[in-house]
Formats: C-alpha cells, sequence, structure tokens
C-alpha cells in the first residue's frame, strides 16, 4: 500500500523498527481508559513486538499507523464486519498525548473513511466512543459521522459500567 500523505501527517502500513514508537506513544493511562481492554497498559515491548508481528506483511492493511516525524504517534484501523454485516466496519484511533488536540486525528479519521470507502465493499464505517470522551467524540463530528444513539450500560472498563456513543457514516451510493 502507498502511505497516505496528508497535511499533517501520514497514514503507513505497520514496519519493523515501529515498536519503540509505539511504547512511547501507546504506553499512556488516559489513553488506556479510552480504548478496549485488547489495547494493553502497561503497552510494553512485547505488545508491541506482537502489534508490528501481526500487521507487518498484511496483504488487508487493516491497521495502519499514523506517521509524524518519521516515527509512529498513533494507530487507526478497522475491523470488517462479516455474514450480513459484510458491508460495515468498526472504525477506531488512537494518538499519542503530544499530538493530541492539533487536528490530526480528525484528518486520519478524514483519510482513511475515503480510503476504505474507495478500496473496499464497504457503505457504512461506525465507531463506538465511551460516554467521557468528549474528544473523540468531536473527532468523530468533524470527520462527518453523525450521532445515532446512545447504548446504555453498554461497557465495563476500568470497574465502571458506562454508556457508549454510536457514530457513523454512511456511504449513499
Amino acid at each position: 500500500m502507498t502511505p497516505l500523505v496528508l497535511a499533517s501527517c501520514a497514514l503507513r502500513p505497520y514496519r519493523q523498527g515501529d515498536q519503540a514508537a509505539l511504547v512511547r506513544n501507546a504506553n499512556d493511562a488516559t489513553l488506556f481508559r479510552n480504548m478496549t481492554d485488547r489495547f494493553p497498559h502497561p503497552y510494553t515491548a512485547d505488545a508491541a513486538d506482537a502489534w508490528v508481528a501481526l500487521n507487518v506483511g498484511s496483504p488487508a492493511h487493516d491497521n495502519l499507523a499514523i506517521e509524524i516525524g518519521g516515527e509512529v504517534a498513533g494507530g487507526i484501523g478497522i475491523v470488517p464486519g462479516t455474514d450480513v454485516h459484510r458491508r460495515s466496519a468498526e472504525i477506531g484511533y488512537w494518538l499519542g498525548a503530544p499530538y493530541r488536540g492539533r487536528g490530526i486525528a480528525t484528518e486520519a479519521l478524514r483519510a482513511m473513511t475515503d480510503h476504505v470507502f474507495a478500496t473496499r465493499d464497504v457503505c457504512r464505517l461506525f465507531a463506538g466512543v465511551y460516554e467521557h470522551n468528549a474528544a473523540s467524540a468531536r473527532v468523530l463530528e468533524k470527520a462527518d459521522y453523525r450521532f445515532e444513539g446512545r447504548l446504555r450500560k453498554s461497557v465495563t472498563k476500568a470497574g465502571q459500567t458506562i454508556d457508549t456513543l454510536l457514530y457513523a457514516r454512511v456511504l449513499e451510493a
């Protein structure tokens, strides 16, 4: 896959050598608070090795690194639906603390959304945001995702059962 070069970052496949930057930017308790539990905390070198190994050479390119200044600053990816949900995919993203609040996540989300719609037989992308994560909800809104509803008491994170806000972007074609 040719990297998607944007104004503030690039989206590209993961590669060997990304591990140190992954650990540096992903080992963040605030970030973990807003991610599923399969995103480890602490984010160790072993976790980074496993993630890079899973993604290097993957022909699907479901997960891409958000690169800034030559290193991984975050990630963005999709989980394609199956069976009757085969034309839908869940999208998710994260950004290391030094890079937040600068419009990078919004730019990356717009680009990944356009890329998925252009290269996959997908007509719907959706994301769930924990109720306390107003910044991520705003990223989705700025990327033209629409609020579809509140899933009450739908996730348990750090011992608390909370609501998820569901956003989606639908390709009308």
